[in-house]
């Protein structure tokens, strides 16, 4: 019984850690931020590649992921596997 009871506190996501030990809240929070410094990059150069957004990312992919689903989300284009590119709409 105590054991089952410890597997549901590990898939917690409140408290598992990703990349580095960080929360998923705080995945989340780095992605905004990315979001934010993307979206800028975006309208000053009208289209920023996902190798980009890796590399700003750090290489954390669930950073990566959520700040593509971010950029979606604030109404930019955000490519396909073969237009790998963010730009406006």
């Amino acid at each position: 019984m105590e054991n089952q009871q410890n597997n549901t506190t590990s898939c917690d996501s409140r408290i598992h850690a990703y990349k580095n030990g960080k929360t998923m809240e705080q995945c989340r929070q780095e992605a905004r931020k990315t979001t934010e410094l993307l979206s800028k990059e975006v309208s000053e150069t009208g289209e920023v590649s996902w190798k980009r957004v890796l590399k700003v990312t750090d290489y954390d992919e669930l950073v990566y992921k959520l700040t593509l689903k971010y950029l979606r989300q604030k109404g930019y284009d955000i490519g396909n596997n073969t237009i790998p590119r963010i730009k406006n709409t």
